[in-house]
């Protein structure tokens, strides 16, 4: 079994020597090699196909079998395009980010920073969320944290979290956020917590039901949950993508007075509008990853 230092070499050598040079190619370069790659992705190596093409299926009952294919083959030429500015963003400057990726209407967080109050930003894994992580800091007045899950490979994950975090934006672990929010919040310190709330729970126990696109689907609703501990006003953000490589980000509150609302109408309100959200442009929805992998069963759903 190999050792710690092993994965770490391992790890040193990916990022340092495969990765990070092809970081310094321009961004068009880059996306010449994504279009190569995209063929060796689909047809050869054909990742998560029978993920994406089920998902598809079952989210659009109304579409053909040849709407699905298309619409298949156009979400892993995002996929691709994705995986360019990935590699482009671990070096890019600031100025760049913000050329590539700007927030339209971050004026409407302004009151609360003055106030002192920390927000909740709800979005997905929708068009780029990597260049949201990256320049959350320096895009708006709060201090910036991106929560997510625990990634598996942890010297390589060590490797690029501090890239995604060069520019100041705290990256937490899910399972850590409840002692970061208690530390952020008994100092005082507004903060704007970025949560990507489509992935699939992993506990039964702990999700809400309701349903979207389609089917009966399981939501993590960690989020609302803070936001009415703590009060937080909830924002949902839709990430427009304007051409290639090129997005805008736009903020709409969800929810302004969360201890007012019933249980569940949070959530629910943010499944409805990012099903909105991606009918709009499907393609730009991460479609490979297991979203409906829980099961129904045991829960009563709300069909909206």
């Amino acid at each position: 079994m190999p050792c710690a230092g092993t994965h770490l070499i391992r790890a040193w050598f990916i990022m340092y020597c495969l990765i990070t040079p092809l970081a310094w190619l321009p961004l068009w370069v880059l996306y010449l090699l994504g279009d190569l790659v995209y063929p060796v992705v689909y047809y050869v190596v054909r990742y998560r196909r029978k993920v994406t093409r089920t998902n598809l299926t079952k989210s659009f009952p109304e579409k053909s079998a040849k709407e699905i294919v298309k619409l298949e083959k156009a979400y892993y030429r995002h996929i691709c395009n994705l995986l360019a500015e990935g590699v482009w963003g671990l070096r890019a400057t600031p100025r760049q980010l913000l050329e590539h990726y700007r927030v339209v209407n971050g004026e409407l967080l302004r009151p609360y920073y003055e106030a002192g109050r920390s927000v909740i930003l709800m979005s997905s894994h929708y068009n780029n969320w990597e260049m949201m992580i990256a320049s959350l800091n320096f895009q708006l007045l709060h201090h910036g944290i991106g929560v997510g899950k625990h990634i598996v490979q942890k010297p390589f994950g060590r490797l690029l979290t501090q890239k995604r975090a060069r520019y100041g934006t705290e990256i937490v672990d899910a399972t850590d956020v409840r002692q970061v929010m208690a530390y952020y919040d008994k100092y005082q310190v507004p903060v704007a917590y970025m949560m990507l709330g489509d992935q699939s729970p992993s506990n039964r126990n702990k999700c809400l039901w309701t349903w979207f696109l389609n089917q009966e689907t399981a939501f993590i609703f960690g989020s609302e949950h803070f936001a009415k501990k703590y009060d937080y006003p909830v924002f949902y953000y839709s990430v427009r993508r304007v051409r290639r490589g090129y997005y805008e980000v736009t903020f709409e509150p969800l929810a302004l007075k969360p201890q007012e609302e019933k249980d569940g109408d949070i959530t629910r309100r943010y499944a409805a509008r990012l099903e909105k959200t991606i009918k709009e442009n499907p393609q730009y929805w991460l479609w490979s990853h297991r979203r409906w992998k829980l099961a129904v069963g045991g829960q009563q759903s709300t069909r909206n």
